[in-house]
């Protein structure tokens, strides 16, 4: 339950949605094990006598050719959402506003940020930047854009692998050690805040293993460089060069999103090893237990004859689980798994979660004042998120043309529906189907002028022009008016993918 008084934490990318978490927080929100680039040298700025340093330039620019934008496309169906209304409908003039076509189709983007990690193409970004897109694009410092394949996500931690095929050399950046990240340490973060492209802010580590209540895994790095939507999945830097976070939520009181100088970032030690899965596997296995826990008070611990209020109290064993066959109670004490102190509830989640599963682990709990040890074989928890789609043969919907998009010729009242001047000729759309890559680009009441710079006056026309540019495996490239403005746009065909 959110307390009335706290201000909210908000995604920081445009269409990301708000999470209310306990205490009213929400979460807007690798050396990498496969690096293949050393950490960079001499790019630290010249140092005055505090160690500030003078200047960020150099850092800078050795930084930005490793940090991308993110940039994804969503088609979103009528679902439970309002629909598009039909042609001669007494409603039709809300579709513009609800901006659906007649099939109720709506495609929504977003900006994220990220950072490559390998020189063969692994992309980091936040799970919440890339989460139900439909395509995702990855654009380079450079301005060149390249097509991501999703290797695999994971929603606990809100971190997403992606990979891109580049004819050019792209330049990496190594995933530091966080814990070596100090309170007071100067970092850099880069990224791409409400779309503008790379843009660089410094500050402060503020505070460490910070919990916002986020999820069971919280432990992220505090800081005050400027974080703002659109920063989602961009890296953190230290001085040297290296990544030690994954930039991915903000603080802000006013629920507007913007940035008061309290960001959270993952740290780059926890996203070592969720890359390491997602890029293995594509996705990332955690142990299971079966119970749940409460943290322990300064009057709890007394009960349990303890002086430090450590550790966490097992409230609910779950049937036929690990914690069941291992003899574990309603009321026991565990303060330690696997060799590993629990300080605090989210300390027993992060430990089990990487523990080893089928192979047996030593815990010790306290049960009725005594110390008492147990042994247990973690399960694999099921996984939140299936990363990897399985293979299929289905093509998709199917179109009645190759571009998708049902054509007319111009009729006087499609003119005066549609505001279409006289000088402008060329065919109506008047329906965009679903499944088409048109989907997003093209809308009813637009007038395709050309197709890949032929004029054309009939439907036939440019089918027939699109069908000779799809022969050679490119896109359509479409000319259309729409209110006043002449667009070009570049159609895939079913044909080429």
């Amino acid at each position: 339950m959110s307390h009335p008084n706290l201000p909210k934490t908000r995604y920081s990318t445009p269409i990301a949605k708000a999470l209310w978490m306990s205490a009213s927080l929400v979460v807007s929100a690798t050396g990498s094990a496969f690096a293949q680039t050393a950490p960079i040298e001499g790019v630290q700025a010249a140092q005055s006598p505090n160690n500030a340093p003078d200047s960020f330039s150099k850092l800078a620019a050795r930084l930005m050719p490793s940090v991308v934008n993110i940039s994804t496309r969503q088609t979103m169906g009528s679902g439970s959402e309002v629909g598009g209304f039909g042609q001669g409908s007494p409603l039709e003039e809300f579709n513009e506003f609800f901006n659906r076509d007649g099939d109720g189709l709506k495609r929504e983007s977003s900006l994220g940020s990220g950072f490559i990690i390998d020189e063969s193409g692994y992309v980091v970004t936040n799970n919440h930047v890339i989460e139900a897109a439909d395509e995702i694009d990855v654009v380079l410092s450079d301005g060149t854009v390249l097509a991501a394949e999703l290797v695999g996500r994971d929603a606990a931690t809100d971190l997403a692998l992606l990979k891109v095929t580049s004819d050019a050399a792209l330049v990496a950046v190594p995933l530091g050690d966080s814990d070596t990240a100090l309170v007071g340490d100067w970092v850099v973060a880069i990224g791409n805040p409400f779309g503008l492209g790379g843009t660089v802010t410094a500050g402060i580590v503020s505070a460490r293993d910070r919990n916002i209540n986020a999820g069971q895994y919280d432990a992220f790095i505090q800081t005050d460089a400027s974080i703002n939507k659109g920063n989602s999945g961009g890296p953190l830097f230290n001085l040297k060069g290296e990544v030690i976070g994954v930039n991915t939520a903000i603080y802000s009181p006013s629920g507007g999103g913007g940035s008061v100088g309290v960001g959270f970032s993952v740290p780059s030690n926890l996203t070592k090893d969720i890359v390491r899965q997602l890029k293995d596997k594509g996705l990332v296995e955690r142990g299971w237990l079966g119970v749940r826990v409460q943290g322990v008070t300064p009057e709890l611990a007394r009960s349990y004859g303890r002086d430090r209020a450590i550790g966490a109290i097992v409230i609910h064993v779950t049937d036929k689980s690990p914690a069941q066959r291992a003899g574990l109670q309603v009321g026991d004490m565990i303060t330690q798994f696997n060799g590993l102190d629990i300080k605090e509830t989210r300390d027993l989640s992060t430990i089990v979660a990487s523990a080893p599963i089928g192979t047996p682990v030593a815990m010790s709990v306290i049960r009725k004042k005594k110390d008492t040890e147990l042994s247990v074989s973690l399960e694999l928890m099921e996984s939140d998120v299936q990363s990897k789609p399985a293979p299929s043969n289905d093509t998709g919907p199917e179109l009645s043309n190759l571009l998708g998009v049902e054509l007319t010729r111009i009729s006087d009242e499609d003119r005066r529906r549609y505001r279409i001047p006289a000088s402008v000729n060329g065919v109506l759309v008047v329906r965009v189907e679903p499944g088409s890559d048109a989907v997003g680009k093209l809308e009813k009441g637009d007038v395709i002028v050309e197709v890949n710079f032929l004029a054309v006056n009939t439907p036939d026309e440019a089918i027939a022009e699109a069908e000779i540019v799809s022969g050679r495996g490119e896109p359509v490239l479409l000319q259309f008016y729409r209110d006043g403005d002449t667009t070009f746009r570049s159609i895939r065909t079913r044909q080429d993918g």
